[in-house]
């Protein structure tokens, strides 16, 4: 493919308000690399239309009529492992949040937020980075719950535990590649064989099972 060519990313809100809906709908369909591709106002009406529309990344609002949007994360990727979920959080607790980041949430969208975050949130995910404030990262993986200590087969080389303990800052993959003196494409890789190594759907997902693990230290506050 042609690295000039642009690809489009197909992105599916689900917000039970309209309006709330509409707006951010309105807001990426004005991106010429964005796609709406519809908008859902309920988890059954979200799963109906993931199947039926392939979208590459979910906006889910977390209230919603027949059940949570953090809850829901694990089920929706379980039927959908291709897709990207960011949660849109409004004023959800940190306890909430970590619900969805376990299980594979790519990220976290506050509701009161300018419409150029949200642009820009899209963008990030699809681009396989993490759309969480780096202070609120930190915040999230503090409360990570423990859990059995790292098995052989999960060891992580020097390398690995260097470019995670960056993520965890909440760097980007490019700012990674530059304070480690590699290039981002390496970078890339190296995220994309922790993935595929910890089992997770985003690199946000593997920061997570990582911490739990204990195969890295949480970050400082």
């Amino acid at each position: 493919m042609d690295s000039t060519e642009q690809t489009t990313i197909r992105v599916l809100v689900v917000d039970d308000h309209l309006v709330v809906a509409e707006s951010l709908a309105h807001a990426l369909i004005e991106q010429p690399d964005i796609d709406v591709v519809g908008i859902a106002g309920s988890l059954a009406e979200a799963r109906a239309q993931i199947n039926a529309k392939a979208p590459d990344i979910v906006l889910l609002d977390h209230a919603l009529p027949d059940g949570e949007g953090a809850s829901a994360v694990g089920p929706l990727l379980a039927d959908h492992p291709g897709i990207q979920i960011v949660i849109l959080t409004g004023s959800v607790s940190d306890a909430v949040l970590v619900t969805a980041m376990e299980p594979g949430a790519s990220g976290f969208l506050p509701k009161g937020g300018g419409l150029p975050e949200l642009v820009d949130a899209v963008r990030s995910v699809a681009a396989g980075e993490i759309a969480v404030h780096p202070t609120l990262l930190r915040r999230l993986l503090q409360r990570v719950h423990g859990g059995d200590p790292p098995s052989l087969a999960h060891t992580l080389t020097p390398r690995e535990k260097e470019i995670f303990a960056l993520v965890a800052e909440g760097l980007t993959n490019p700012a990674i590649a530059k304070r480690l003196y590699l290039s981002a494409h390496t970078v890339r890789n190296h995220v994309a064989r922790l993935c595929a190594k910890l089992g997770a759907h985003s690199k946000l997902e593997a920061l997570a099972i990582a911490v739990r693990d204990g195969l890295i230290d949480p970050p400082e506050r």
